[in-house]
């Protein structure tokens, strides 16, 4: 195997695990609001790029229990490296639903760093091209 292969395999695992993290992190704090979930699954100093949320664990802990009718749908999932991106539905983050497209940094299989774009979900018939959101 040459050195090209060996480190592709070596990074391809990374990101494989690195998804299953993201995906049990969120479904445990989101999903089953296990607030226990941010010390197995999370890191400080955690970095966050989203504009409703500031730096720090301390503002999951805050925000998670407030959460109503919260539900997380990964429809599209993908990671290169130490990164996992994620293209979802979402239901209780804002009052209709909304498509978030996450980016994940992790850091010894820990979640580092976020950023996220979210938008208003419309219908394919009020859309420019038809064409479903997510």
């Amino acid at each position: 195997m040459s050195q090209y292969t060996a480190a592709q395999d070596e990074r391809d695992e990374q990101a494989k695990g690195n998804v299953d993290i993201v995906l049990t992190a969120m479904r445990e704090l989101f999903a089953d609001k296990d607030l226990t979930a941010i010390d197995r699954y999370w890191a400080e100093p955690y970095i966050q790029h989203s504009p409703q949320m500031p730096n720090g664990l301390d503002a999951l802990r805050n925000v998670v229990p407030s959460l109503e009718g919260f539900s997380w749908e990964p429809q599209r999932i993908a990671a290169q490296g130490d990164l996992v991106f994620t293209h979802s539905i979402v239901h209780g983050w804002a009052p209709n639903p909304v498509a978030i497209a996450d980016i994940f940094r992790l850091e010894n299989g820990r979640i580092v760093e976020h950023w996220d774009v979210v938008q208003d979900i419309v219908s394919p018939e009020e859309s420019a091209s038809g064409n479903t959101m997510v």
